[in-house]
Formats: C-alpha cells, sequence, structure tokens
C-alpha cells in the first residue's frame, strides 16, 4: 500500500480505531498515511472534542493528528460500514467495547485486537472473549511487537507480528499496517503473540522496581531473562510456540517496555521501588498501567494450567499483598536450587 502523498486523496476502506488513547492515535495515524479513510473513536464526548479541535492527542503532544482523520464519541458512526475493527482501548474496557461494536459492524468486518492483558475474571485471551462475542467465524488478528506510540507516531522505524488462526486474516493485517516505516510479520500462533504481550507488562512492572530500589543491570537482566522463561512455559502449556517469544512479540516487546523512558509499567515500578504505594504509583503514572492488571490475571492463570511462574507471584504479592519488594526479591533469590532447562534438556560438556 503507497504512502498517502501530500494533497492526495485516496479511500480504499473504512477503517476504524477504537480507543483514542497514544496508541490507537498512532495506529490511526499509520492507517492515514497508508491511505484508509480512517475514523478514531473515543468513548468521552470531551475528549474527541478536545482532540478534533486541537488534533493534538495529550498523551503524544509531539505529533499533530491530519484534519483527514474522523475523531467521533458516537460507536454507531464509528462502527458503521467499517470494514476493519481496530480494538485499542485498555485491557478492561475491551469486553463491553467489542459488545458495543459487534451489534453494528456487518460480518465481514475485519476485528484486530491491538489491546494487551488477560481477562482478570476469567483468565481468558483477548481474542478469545472477541470470539464469543464476535462468533466463531469471525475474522480475528492480534497484533503485538515493541511499538511505543510515541516512536511509531513520529515515523520511527519498528516492526511487530500480526497474528490469526487464519493466515488470510494475517495477510490482510500486514497489508493493511505495513509500510516504509512499520514491518509487519505474519504468525499463526495467537497464544504466543497474545500472552507475550500480556504478560511482559508484569515483567517490566518488576524491572522498574528494581530500578526504584537502586539495583542494577544484573538484576534487571536476570529477572528480564527468567520472566521470559516463565511466560514461554506457560505458552506451551497453553498450546503456544516457544519460539513466538523469543520474536518480537515476546523478547522485542519485553525489551522496549523493561528499558524505555516511555513504559507506563516501568515508570509505575519505579515509583513502588521508591516506596510509593501501588495505588499512588498509578496515579503519578496518570495513564492505565496494564501491568498491575495483568498480574493477577497471570497468577489465575498460571494457577488453572498448574505453571509455576515465581517472578508472577512476587510481583502480585507486591502490587495486591502490600509484601515489600526487598522480601520479594528475597525470597526469589532463595528459591531452590535448579537447572536453568527443563529437566532432561540439558546440555552437559564434559
Amino acid at each position: 500500500m503507497p504512502a498517502r502523498q501530500k494533497g492526495q486523496v485516496i479511500t480504499i476502506m473504512k477503517i476504524t480505531v477504537f480507543g483514542s488513547g497514544g496508541w490507537g492515535t498512532a495506529i490511526a495515524m499509520l492507517l492515514f498515511d497508508n491511505g484508509y479513510d480512517v475514523t478514531m473513536w473515543s468513548k468521552f464526548e470531551k475528549e474527541a472534542e478536545q482532540i478534533r479541535e486541537n488534533r493534538v492527542n495529550p498523551l503524544l503532544k509531539a505529533v499533530t493528528i491530519p484534519d483527514g482523520i474522523t475523531i467521533t464519541s458516537d460507536i454507531t458512526e464509528a462502527a458503521s460500514d467499517t470494514k476493519a475493527a481496530i480494538i485499542a482501548v485498555p485491557s478492561f474496557a475491551l469486553r463491553e467495547t467489542a459488545a458495543a461494536i459487534s451489534k453494528i459492524t456487518d460480518k465481514d468486518c475485519t476485528i484486530v485486537c491491538m489491546s494487551k492483558g488477560i481477562e482478570r475474571d476469567t483468565s481468558k485471551l483477548f481474542t478469545s472473549i472477541l470470539r464469543d462475542i464476535f462468533g466463531e467465524d469471525a475474522q480475528i488478528a492480534a497484533v503485538s511487537g515493541p511499538t511505543h506510540a510515541e516512536e511509531v507516531s513520529r515515523k520511527m522505524p519498528s516492526a511487530c507480528v500480526a497474528a490469526s488462526n487464519d493466515i488470510a486474516v494475517a495477510l490482510r493485517v500486514q497489508n493493511m499496517l505495513m509500510n516504509n516505516y512499520m514491518r509487519v510479520y505474519t504468525t499463526g500462533d495467537i497464544i504466543g503473540v497474545e500472552l507475550g504481550a500480556a504478560l511482559k507488562n508484569v515483567i517490566a512492572l518488576s524491572a522498574g522496581i528494581c530500578v526504584g530500589l537502586g539495583l542494577g543491570d544484573n538484576s534487571i537482566a536476570m529477572l528480564m531473562t527468567r520472566g521470559l522463561a516463565e511466560i514461554a512455559e506457560l505458552c506451551v502449556k497453553m498450546g503456544g510456540r516457544k519460539e513466538t517469544l523469543a520474536g518480537l512479540a515476546g523478547l522485542g516487546d519485553l525489551i522496549v517496555t523493561c528499558m524505555s523512558q516511555h513504559s507506563r509499567n516501568r515508570l509505575a515500578g519505579i515509583f513502588i521501588g521508591q516506596g510509593v504505594s501501588t495505588q499512588d504509583a498509578m496515579k503519578e503514572v496518570g495513564a492505565v498501567v496494564e501491568g498491575y492488571y495483568a498480574a493477577k490475571a497471570a497468577v489465575d492463570l498460571a494457577a488453572k494450567v498448574d505453571v509455576d511462574m515465581p517472578i508472577c507471584q512476587e510481583t502480585y504479592n507486591v502490587l495486591y499483598e502490600s509484601k515489600s519488594p526487598q522480601l520479594a526479591i528475597r525470597d526469589l533469590m532463595t528459591r531452590s536450587r535448579r537447572s536453568e532447562q527443563k529437566s532432561g534438556s540439558e546440555i552437559w560438556i564434559s
């Protein structure tokens, strides 16, 4: 798909981005660059009005939203006649938003989940929820990768993965999103992509706690590596592929979320490591901290499928049980000895 040139009007099809946060705004701008008729929906009328008038999202102050992007809080206007619904709302709003969209969109509408998380009460992955709502025959994909909105909106080279059980749907999403600053890969491992997307936020929160405590690079590298191993083990137990977690949706997203100045999860963790309470830390961040919700979902899901996830468990204990980060780290460091690989897969060199 060629990028939109100045003064050029190309209306190929309508695509609607549901969610007006930084990520939703960045994706709306990318799709507009790709020549689509783009609508961005906000749940809040006042927010939609302010963005529409100022052409600036307060979360992305460095960029101007093109006049050609329609911004509305009317969900009927947003969902009507759209050929692709990009869902980029906070995790807690996904089910409600999807249910509202499903009453309006056509059956052939492609549903693309760009929200990252696991539903708290059911431990369901988001594409599973979307299939429940839109039906088994719905065209559903999930997109994830190391893609901070602040950089995508400024057209810095980035990459992500489009995952679907139907390769034709994954290829369609790849064609929608790919351009000279966004490279898009495809995969059929939707479980691996979704788990990587959701649970890296938990590890990023714990990495931020390490920073707030004044710990060094060794500690954070250990945490990221063993955190990824936990996510991969859960992924395999749930039917996903371990190698997916070595790619953009796993390792790539983990690196950027744990290390970047743009990471809300890392920032919240830093505050907590400095002694700020969990709730006050999230208020200080001033935006949704997805790792907080994902930590509880991760612990519940691990219990359901019988997988040991000590880092996620201790992060949960700090966030929800008021356990001190220092004690959580001590308990992690004094766990029983074990091999790095699972039993039977060790390589011994004499």
